[in-house]
């Protein structure tokens, strides 16, 4: 069986795990970096694991928030590459089928709680991070 999981990096990592099969999320959570990278080991084991992580890196525009390039933003491009480090690696070892380092602008973030929910029917509680990882592979289709 085949899942698709989003991460947002960061303090706080979003995880989204969409089941392309039920087309339903599976997770929709956040957890530290160490946390989320025994979730991708866990995941796959059980399935056919995808995965696809905002890569802050590609991320030229800072817009109201040049505050936060100073800031944050370095940290945020470091994880990317930890994920990416981690992700190649995941694949030689066949832990994952494959990965994507995503630009940000090409999900859709920065959704709230209610706008989430009526447009993907997760009803459980999220936060910001979960609902952009989420986005990442919200009906998703690698394989097909």
């Amino acid at each position: 069986m085949k899942l698709y999981i989003g991460i947002d990096p960061g303090t706080v990592t979003g995880i989204g795990s969409w089941n392309p099969d039920y087309r339903k999320y599976e997770d929709v959570t956040s957890m530290p970096l160490h946390s989320a990278m025994d979730y991708i080991k866990e995941q796959g084991r059980l399935y056919d694991v995808y995965v696809r992580v905002e890569d802050a890196r590609q991320r030229k525009w800072f817009g109201d928030r040049s505050h936060m390039k100073k800031q944050g933003a370095g940290a945020v491009k470091r994880d990317s590459k930890i994920w990416e480090d981690f992700l190649t690696d995941m694949k030689k070892q066949k832990v994952i089928s494959g990965f994507s380092m995503v630009h940000p602008m090409k999900n859709a973030t920065k959704l709230n709680a209610q706008q989430f929910q009526r447009l993907t029917g997760w009803s459980s509680r999220t936060n910001e991070h979960a609902r952009d990882a989420a986005m990442l592979v919200y009906n998703f289709k690698c394989w097909e």
